[in-house]
Parts: structure tokens; C-alpha cells; sequence
């Protein structure tokens, strides 16, 4: 397997340099890129020129090789060098309350047989991640690991875009299925924020819906516990995400982000499901912090590139949480991963609404918020 990464700043930087990319012969593409770029016609015809088999989505970030960027395209291609293949699915995803549904459509379209793993891209507003997850694995073999994430919008939580072979839209889920028995893939998912203040019973949620904490209505507490920057709600709820509690206030390991919030009914809409009885408990971090985590998520990767000359892609989706604490430091992250995994492997991925992740080589998939995730795919000869 061979792969690179390009990034190009404008469409027709892209379409300059579409013909050398197509000479690559890449047996896929995968495009990480602003808002802007999806609104004109000129991205899928370009991207159809250069390979059949393509995906992408809009961002918060673009990650290119170990560098962070905004504003542009980031354009990563694939080829097999053996009889290894992909086939590429879509399914429509026409509200959040269809979300199980879309996950269960696409799900089906996949054909088990050989399936080594997936990839999965999906809007970031107006989704129930957890219930998409659900469906899909609802329908999959029990041993396939996933990877992926919910687009961005540049933090606008407005309008974002999936793009397939079909098209460009607001309202699809797609899915990149990799066969071939010389692939492997190893996965890694770490945060590194830190919980304060207490822990409070979720008493009233309608799957990623959160209405009550301590029979009180959530958006009032969360506003309380945020004080001058509930002014800023709902960006600036990615500033302080929740951490979810069994019932017996053991950590599940997962981190929910606020993605909006409905003053009439005193809710908050989360990127993921809570369960009522579960406790929540909110969290914040530093950069150090989250570079830590983000070292926490690579370090078994690291430690397993037993051959150095072996080309690997690291398919990276980290959460825009983690862009806006870090700041001018957010490379920071990618640099480790640059650092740690061996010199012969390509870096590209994006900052996202959710993180679609197996984690650290296990086959339960989670949505996760806040965290940095990272598929790691090799071509064994």
C-alpha cells in the first residue's frame, strides 16, 4: 500500500493538480475540507476525475501530513498493492430522530464477506451519533473495528456536508468498506480532560436529548456551572463536555459534547445518548492535557510498527473541543503523532463534531467527544 496526502488552498490549485494526482492511480480518495468548498458543483466533478472511489466531508480543521490548517482541502489517496479493495456505500439520513435507521440502511448495503473494516463519515448537526453506531453495528459482524467522525462546519453548528460518489449533501451517511486479507487495522482513542465539580443523576433524557440533572432542568445548571461564557452557548460548550457515569458513578470512559441547546424546553442537545440514572459530570482541560491524551491514543500504535519500512496511514479525527482549548498549540497533537508512529507512514483526518472510534484495538465501537482518534491501516505483503 501507498499513500500521500496534498493540501491545496483553492479549487483550482486542486483542478492544477488533478491530473498528477489521478496518476497515482488511486484506488481511493478521501477529501477533508472548509464549508466553501462543498458548495460548488466543481468539487465532485474534479474529485470524480481523479478516482471513482472517493468520500469526504466539511471540517472544523483540516489535517494534513503534521500540519493543522482552515480554509482548504486536504486530500488524501490510496493505492493497494495486492488484490486488497474497497467498495464505498451511502444511505440518507433525512432527520436526527432517522439516525438508528440510516445506520441500519447502510449497514445492510455492506457485504460481510471479507469485510476487514470500516470507515464511516456522517453529518455533525442534527444526528443522534449513538443511534447511527447502533444501527450499524446492530447489523455487522461482531469483529469488524470502525473508524470516522461527524463533519464540522468551521464551529458555525449550522450546515455541514458528506460527499460520495453520488453527490454532495447535507443529509447523507457513507461508508468506505475495506476488504483483503493483507490489511490490518489498530485503533486508538484517548481524551485527557479532567472532571470537576459534582456528579449529578441524569432524570430526564430522550436519547441524546438531556432535559434533567437532579430533577432540575439541565440547560439552567449547565449555564449556572459555565457563568460568563453561557453567553456563548453553544460554542462554547465544547469547552466543557460532560463525563458519563455508570449508574454506580463508575467512568464509562465516555465523553458527551453539548451541540446545542432549546431555551423553551430548558434542554441540552448532546452528540450522543444518555441514559436516564446514568450521572454526569462536567469536565474541562488544558493543552497539556490534551496532548497527553493524544499520546495516551498513539502509544500502542507506536509500540506495534514492528516493521519500519512497512507504509501505514494514519486516518486521524480529533474533536474541534480540543482545536479551541489547545489554540495556536493544537498542532501540538499531530506532531505526536508525526513523532511517534514510523517514518514511512501518511497523517490526514479532521476536526470534527464526533469521533467514530474502536478503541485501542478492541472491537466495541463508541461515539466519542473530545477525544483524538486514530485508524492506523496497513497493506501486509
Amino acid at each position: 500500500m501507498l499513500s500521500k496526502t496534498v493540501f491545496f488552498h483553492s479549487l483550482d490549485e486542486l483542478k492544477q493538480e488533478s491530473e498528477a494526482l489521478s496518476a497515482f492511480a488511486p484506488s481511493m480518495l478521501i477529501a477533508y475540507a472548509s464549508v466553501s468548498f462543498f458548495k460548488s458543483p466543481q468539487l465532485h466533478h474534479i474529485l470524480s476525475g481523479i478516482c471513482r472511489n472517493f468520500v469526504g466531508c466539511s471540517t472544523a480543521g483540516e489535517i494534513s501530513g503534521n500540519r493543522v490548517t482552515t480554509r482548504g482541502i486536504s486530500i488524501v489517496v490510496v493505492r493497494f498493492e495486492s488484490s486488497s479493495y474497497v467498495k464505498i456505500h451511502q444511505a440518507a439520513l433525512p432527520d436526527m430522530q432517522s439516525s438508528y435507521a440510516a445506520g441500519q440502511s447502510l449497514a445492510r448495503k455492506i457485504d460481510p464477506t471479507g469485510l476487514k473494516g470500516l470507515y464511516v463519515l456522517a453529518p455533525g448537526v442534527d444526528i443522534n451519533g449513538s443511534a447511527l453506531l447502533e444501527g450499524i453495528t446492530a447489523h455487522l459482524l461482531h469483529d469488524i473495528g470502525l473508524s470516522g467522525g461527524l463533519a464540522g462546519d468551521d464551529s458555525a453548528f449550522e450546515q455541514t456536508y458528506v460527499l460520495h460518489p453520488g453527490g454532495i449533501d447535507s443529509r447523507s451517511v457513507v461508508a468506505v468498506a475495506f476488504y483483503g486479507d493483507t490489511l490490518t487495522f489498530e485503533y486508538g482513542a484517548r481524551g485527557g480532560w479532567r472532571s470537576f465539580g459534582p456528579a449529578r443523576r441524569v432524570t430526564s433524557a430522550k436519547a441524546n436529548l438531556l432535559f434533567e440533572l437532579d430533577d432540575k432542568p439541565a440547560l439552567d445548571i449547565y449555564k449556572a456551572y459555565l457563568g460568563e461564557y453561557a453567553e456563548d452557548l453553544p460554542e462554547s460548550g465544547l469547552l466543557f463536555p460532560f463525563e458519563v457515569l455508570e449508574e454506580s458513578s463508575e467512568p464509562t470512559g465516555i465523553i458527551r459534547t453539548i451541540l446545542g441547546i432549546d431555551e423553551q424546553s430548558k434542554s441540552l442537545v448532546l452528540a450522543g445518548e444518555v441514559n436516564e440514572n446514568q450521572y454526569l459530570r462536567l469536565m474541562n482541560a488544558s493543552t497539556d492535557d490534551l496532548i497527553s491524551g493524544a499520546i495516551d491514543a498513539i502509544t500502542p500504535l507506536g509500540k506495534n510498527s514492528s516493521n519500519e519500512n512497512l507504509h501505514c496511514l494514519a486516518l486521524v479525527t480529533s474533536c474541534v473541543g480540543r482545536k479551541l482549548v489547545m489554540g495556536d498549540r493544537v498542532e501540538e497533537e499531530i506532531e505526536e503523532i508525526d513523532r511517534q508512529l514510523n517514518r514511512n507512514t501518511t497523517i490526514a483526518g479532521f476536526y470534527s463534531y464526533g469521533e467514530i472510534s474502536t478503541s485501542n484495538s478492541k472491537v466495541h465501537c463508541e461515539l466519542h467527544n473530545q477525544t483524538l482518534t486514530l485508524m492506523l491501516m496497513r497493506e501486509n505483503h
